[in-house]
């Protein structure tokens, strides 16, 4: 018997995962929370104006929701290094286990992709209104940096994963003036 894999998606694979899944459920990661703290050159932005994405930071006391999929092992040749390429800009892979509602067990060592502070295109913490403006601003090959925000944040919202520091950053580049 084939073992599937489960993928967590806490930005983009949240509401775009771009690759076949046989259950998706949302749910959340324990000791986790999700900041703006990376560059995008390669997706929300370019070289030149990198735009903003999120990553995750550890915190004990956190728990980061987003998507969980339950991927076919016989696709996993196929996905694996489709999300590699799309999460090249510093992200790594990484194993945590998800937690979902509607199950009593969560599924231990699920894949998810973190971009830690030794990449180059971390940024850290920056004031939210400067982290609204680089995002109301950026464009890059996958869009406006400003479709990545909102997105993420209606995923969030419609899953009942509150997240404030999405809330705040999307309620920022909404306001007229924003850029």
């Amino acid at each position: 018997m084939l073992a599937d894999q489960w993928i967590f998606g806490y930005g983009s694979l949240v509401w775009r995962p771009a690759f076949p899944y046989l259950e998706r459920a949302p749910g959340f990661v324990v000791g986790w929370t999700r900041r703006f703290w990376q560059a995008s050159p390669d997706h929300r932005g370019t070289p030149e104006s990198p735009g903003r994405v999120v990553t995750l930071l550890e915190a004990s006391d956190a728990i980061c929701w987003g998507m969980g999929y339950r991927v076919a092992e016989r696709d996993l040749d196929e996905i694996l290094p489709a999300l590699d390429y799309r999460e090249k800009a510093g992200y790594r892979r990484e194993t945590a286990a998800i937690y979902f509602r509607d199950r009593h067990e969560p599924v231990d060592r699920a894949l998810l992709y973190i971009a830690g502070p030794d990449n180059p295109n971390f940024v850290g913490e920056r004031p939210l209104a400067e982290i609204a403006g680089v995002i109301a601003r950026s464009h890059g090959p996958s869009g406006a940096n400003r479709d990545y925000v909102t997105s993420l944040h209606a995923a969030l919202v419609e899953m009942g994963g509150r997240d404030d520091h999405v809330a705040a950053v999307a309620a920022l580049v909404d306001r007229p003036g924003a850029e």
